[in-house]
């Protein structure tokens, strides 16, 4: 092999390598952005997942208060039932 088919055969290789790198170099970079912008939204997931499961816990803790006004007047509502029960009973024991 000479000298001028080596030449040849570098100066066909050299620009398709060249191209090549160049694309792989690229490639990185985008995929370096890419990765950034995940990471960005990501947080910004995270954020808002945050926000939304303060927001349920603040309704379940309403809806628990509620559960628990309504335990409290079904209680005096039995308890007014059984005094007024009670009376109705003293009353026909009396009668007798």
């Amino acid at each position: 092999m000479n000298d001028t088919q080596i030449l040849t055969i570098v100066l066909a290789v050299v620009p398709n390598m060249l191209i090549v790198v160049t694309g792989i170099l690229i490639n990185n970079s985008r995929l370096g952005d890419t990765n950034a912008r995940v990471d960005q939204m990501r947080s910004q997931f995270n954020d808002a997942l945050g926000d939304f499961r303060s927001h349920v816990d603040s309704r379940f803790d309403a809806v628990d208060q509620r559960f628990d006004d309504m335990r409290d007047l079904w209680r005096s509502e039995l308890h007014r039932v059984e005094e007024v029960l009670d009376a109705r009973l003293k009353h026909i024991e009396e009668r007798e």
